[in-house]
């Protein structure tokens, strides 16, 4: 495996980066958060109109290593959408050779992940399909008109959920729960969580670094103090060693290995951990400014707690990932 990044795949997360500073500025950000939409059709538009639909699709050649990168930048603009239950629709399909695989790939249709033992789903309201993804039960793909949807107050004001009810007979089946791709396609998503995850704890540690050197008291930038220093090298260390733990787990999904459902377990259990704990450095880093609903960091905030619970707590996975270990 490559230990860093290739040419092709900095270019893609160039690409994604500008493409969300253009089209989910902070004041669209703001303007989305105060609305009461849960999908922000622009920014949607934009993603898909680099060819980000397809990535999962198997003759593409680009893997979940790629996307997991695509995903690090959207969790750090905390981006609206539901990428990642889009990604994981294409790949579905066009694994299964049921469904439309060509409308997902391009975003002309909206596919949103509903996870087994959860009745919540982000852009539920803007989804054509939804596909669910369980563990125990298989996967499906359900239309929407056979889904009952209920609009909550979600804490994570860039992904606002709802609740989703579905019939067990609703929809078609892409997959048993016996057939190896419903086990892959659920780790897969746990990937896809902590790439967000990273994304997110490193934009709020970049935030809290260039703060430290713009703000002053008695006379001089807050980050000379040593106290802020220590928390901010905190900060980083906690972050970029973790890295590491979700591209290998991509790597690792790519490839097939046999350690590869155990990492992204893992890759799941610690970056949402980490993600939390960056949100809280940074709040603390920042001082009064950071609790203002104006600055936005709130927006990082709540989505590490929405991606903490999503899919299932740390302490689950990290009981997995002992399992799956033999421990």
């Amino acid at each position: 495996m490559h230990f860093h990044l290739t040419e092709e795949q900095k270019a893609i997360q160039g690409a994604v980066r500008g493409t969300l500073a253009e089209s989910w500025p902070m004041e669209r950000i703001h303007a989305f958060a105060d609305g009461d939409e849960d999908f922000d059709r622009a920014s949607w538009d934009a993603l898909m109109a680099l060819g980000l639909g397809g990535m999962l699709v198997p003759d593409s050649g680009m893997g979940l290593l790629d996307a997991a990168l695509v995903c690090e930048v959207v969790g750090e603009a905390a981006a609206a959408g539901p990428l990642i239950g889009q990604l994981l629709a294409v790949a579905a399909v066009a694994a299964s050779g049921k469904g439309d695989a060509e409308a997902l790939a391009s975003g002309t249709k909206v596919a949103t992940l509903l996870h087994g033992g959860s009745d919540y789903a982000p852009s539920a309201r803007a989804a054509d399909l939804f596909l669910i993804v369980d563990r125990a039960g298989g996967i499906r793909l359900v239309p929407a008109a056979e889904a009952t949807i209920e609009p909550v107050k979600a804490a994570d004001r860039t992904r606002p959920m709802s609740k989703v009810t579905i019939a067990d007979d609703a929809g078609e089946i892409l997959f048993t729960a016996s057939d190896p791709m419903t086990a892959r396609l659920a780790d897969a998503a746990l990937v896809l969580v902590a790439a967000d995850a990273l994304g997110g704890a490193q934009k709020v540690t970049d935030m809290s670094v260039a703060y430290a050197r713009e703000r002053e008291q008695f006379g001089q930038p807050i980050g000379r103090f040593q106290a802020l220093k220590h928390q901010l090298a905190h900060m980083a260390l906690d972050v970029e060693p973790a890295r590491a733990l979700v591209w290998y787990a991509a790597y690792a999904w790519d490839a097939q290995l046999p350690d590869a459902p155990r990492a992204a377990a893992m890759a799941k259990a610690h970056l949402c951990d980490v993600y939390v704990r960056a949100t809280r450095a940074a709040v603390a880093a920042h001082g009064g400014i950071g609790y203002t609903w104006e600055y936005g960091l709130n927006y990082w905030f709540r989505r590490a707690m929405a991606d903490r619970a999503w899919l299932g707590s740390p302490a689950e996975h990290r009981a997995r990932a002992a399992t799956l270990a033999g421990w």
